[in-house]
């Protein structure tokens, strides 16, 4: 029986909170320096402490600022990564879904860590030059549920997550709409905290910006499989256009992890701030997969012991050098 590749999972907007990763800042010298590190060239290269914020205000205060989630999104993903890498967990591929690519990016070598922060920078400022405010929901129901002139006329189907789970971006205008008709008919939702409707037309305004910035980046071919979940499968090599796609592509997780388990069996590994993806993918195997779905950071508290956990079940394989 062949062993499961390990997939080192990362989240994007909607996936952050105040005093995310905090338990590892205070007890984990590698986490704790490489979020310093990137802090250090956030403040050079934006005049801002990402860090200070992250821990500035309690888990239940909305945080949706772009200028400081994205990076933090980032830094915390990646300072993740090489925590677990540290400890001998190492991937054999890595996914991100939308914002979550950049640092699924940057530890599988396609993109230097400092220009994948530089790019995140870029992109949150090209959002908040160019955008009007919106906003995603996400809907616990079938995603034809999306095909209903509610929904249809009034949003983007911004991404499918498994067969009961989809999100939908919206004018700031629209959201009430929305959420009142699902409300009514007894639909379980939530707002994401995110001011744009990322993964819609609504967004594409930033474009231009962000793409002309993209253009003094430089791009590597990587050292490992990277699977795209705005295409729904695993890429060898990025191309110029990649970063901007993947937060303006509906997000098909679905497909990219039935992309997956058709290779054979794997070991999810949510290497985002929440745990948001690790339930995802629950849900999305199918029962007779052997696959195994892990969480590390979420909002209870669990942080230390998730990662002991899987330290513990690590299997030993000769250490290289990612990201």
């Amino acid at each position: 029986m062949m062993q499961a590749k390990t997939v080192f999972m990362f989240s994007g907007q909607g996936s952050q909170y105040y005093q995310m990763g905090k338990q590892l800042f205070d007890a984990d010298t590698v986490f704790r320096s490489w979020m310093t590190r990137l802090d250090d060239l956030a403040c050079k290269i934006a005049g801002r402490r990402i860090i200070d914020t992250v821990y500035s205000a309690p888990k239940s205060a909305t945080f949706d600022d772009v200028a400081y989630t994205h990076p933090a999104i980032f830094m915390v993903g990646y300072a993740l990564a090489q925590c677990l890498i540290a400890r001998g967990i190492l991937p054999d591929l890595t996914l991100g879904s939308s914002l979550g690519s950049f640092a699924a990016a940057a530890v599988a070598g396609y993109i230097d860590a400092e220009d994948a922060l530089g790019a995140v920078l870029e992109q949150a400022a090209s959002f908040d030059t160019s955008c009007e405010r919106g906003g995603m929901i996400a809907i616990v129901a079938d995603p034809s549920l999306y095909e209903e002139d509610f929904l249809k006329r009034h949003s983007a189907l911004a991404g499918i997550n498994f067969s009961t789970h989809f999100a939908v971006s919206a004018a700031h205008a629209d959201l009430d709409t929305i959420e009142a008709v699902l409300r009514q008919r007894g639909i379980t939702f939530q707002r994401l905290a995110v001011r744009y409707a990322f993964h819609s037309e609504r967004i594409d305004l930033a474009e231009e910006q962000f793409s002309w910035s993209m253009k003094s980046i430089p791009l590597a071919k990587g050292t490992l499989p990277l699977v795209c979940c705005a295409r729904g499968a695993v890429l060898g090599q990025v191309t110029e256009d990649y970063f901007w796609q993947v937060v303006r592509q509906p997000i098909r997780f679905r497909e990219a992890i039935a992309s997956l388990e058709a290779q054979g069996t794997h070991r999810y590994i949510d290497v985002g701030p929440s745990g948001t993806l690790a339930t995802f993918v629950k849900y999305a195997l199918s029962d007779q997969s052997a696959s195994s779905t892990h969480a590390t950071l979420t909002p209870y508290g669990q942080d230390l012991n998730n990662l002991a956990r899987l330290a513990g079940d690590a299997h030993p394989r000769k250490m290289e050098q990612h990201g």
